[in-house]
């Protein structure tokens, strides 16, 4: 692949800012480099720029380089650098199967570069050769997230690999929800396909949401273009923290997916019992898309009740679509209490 004829000219010969802490790396008793407050330590201090201690932990655990992680502020920062680095703004294009996570088309408007997307079938699944034939000249990027949101299912191995193997530009591969899933995440085949960037998360399994911390894989090459581009400091101090006291949980993060995936397997055989629920999509994530008779009177009746599901009904493919995360059992059975409690039509 030739990475420089697919990134935008004036990223590639962009000179990033240098920090104080990019120009010094080790220990000093006394910094007087940075203009820091010498009081109120360690806050006082600005973090690790490239956040090397986080990411040599997260090496151990994802089995990846640290040279081949970028480490944004959630998934949604990467997402948008990913744009901003390979795509020329009113020129280029980024493909994308629909319905899927919509962050892709705000990133995409917000940098000025044309959104193109490609309907999935009925079983939510695409074809490689009709995601293909949407590409034109100008397609940089194309983003496939698996297990897709709002539909929960894996998309087709195969055809990712296909995508992959043919595709000129880069492929994102968004694996928010893989720690749910069956399915093998791409990071196992990330040094065999230099085109591949893999995303992922500590907001979902790992339960961890709060502190905004999503990860990118990728070749050492990639991840140095899009430290070029992020802002000095994107990851602060206590997010760092934070995430490492999360990475020491790991037993226990695989502990709450099993629960989890159990919980999913429940909820799936006690909503089929409701009169009100017509269908209920496979699912490799922590949420089932249900679709029943009114999505948008029983999302309603919903919060009345103080239960907050979201209403996918205004989606493609997703016409009468709840999408409801698996909560815990507690919540599970309050929610199927509740819409026990519905006047259902049926």
């Amino acid at each position: 692949m030739n990475l420089k004829a697919l990134v935008r000219k004036n990223i590639w010969d962009l000179k990033p800012y240098s920090t104080a802490r990019n120009e010094f790396k080790g220990e000093a008793s006394i910094y007087l480099d940075a203009n820091e407050n010498p009081y109120n330590a360690p806050l006082n201090r600005y973090p690790d720029p490239l956040q090397w201690k986080l990411k040599e932990a997260l090496e151990k655990i994802k089995k990846v380089a640290k040279q081949q992680i970028f480490l944004g502020n959630g998934s949604d920062e990467p997402i948008d650098l990913i744009i901003k680095v390979f795509c020329e703004p009113s020129i280029d294009n980024i493909l994308a199967i629909d319905p899927t996570y919509g962050m892709y088309k705000v990133a995409a408007d917000i940098n000025n570069v044309e959104y193109r997307k490609v309907l999935l079938d009925e079983n939510f699944q695409f074809s490689s050769n009709k995601l293909l034939q949407g590409c034109n000249e100008q397609t940089k990027i194309i983003f496939l997230c698996s297990p897709n949101n709002p539909t929960g299912n894996s998309l087709d191995r195969e055809e990712i690999l296909k995508t992959l193997q043919e595709f000129e530009g880069i492929v994102v591969i968004d694996e928010a929800y893989i720690d749910f899933s069956s399915q093998s995440s791409f990071l196992e085949i990330i040094e065999q396909h230099p085109n591949l960037i893999v995303l992922q998360t500590l907001s979902k399994a790992w339960a961890s949401a709060a502190i905004r911390l999503g990860m990118a894989f990728a070749s050492a090459e990639i991840i140095d273009l899009l430290n070029k581009v992020k802002y000095p400091y994107n990851i602060n101090m206590l997010t760092q923290n934070q995430a490492l006291v999360s990475i020491s949980k790991y037993k226990e993060v695989e502990e709450w997916v099993k629960a989890l995936t159990n919980q999913r397997l429940d909820l799936h055989k006690e909503l089929s019992s409701l009169s009100l629920v017509e269908r209920i999509y496979p699912s490799d994530a922590n949420f089932l898309l249900v679709k029943v008779e009114d999505a948008n009177s029983i999302y309603q009746f919903l919060v009345h009740k103080g239960i907050i599901v979201r209403n996918r009904n205004s989606v493609s493919l997703c016409l009468n679509c709840l999408r409801i995360t698996v909560g815990s059992k507690e919540e599970n059975h309050s929610l199927i209490e509740a819409l026990r409690e519905y006047p259902s039509k049926k």
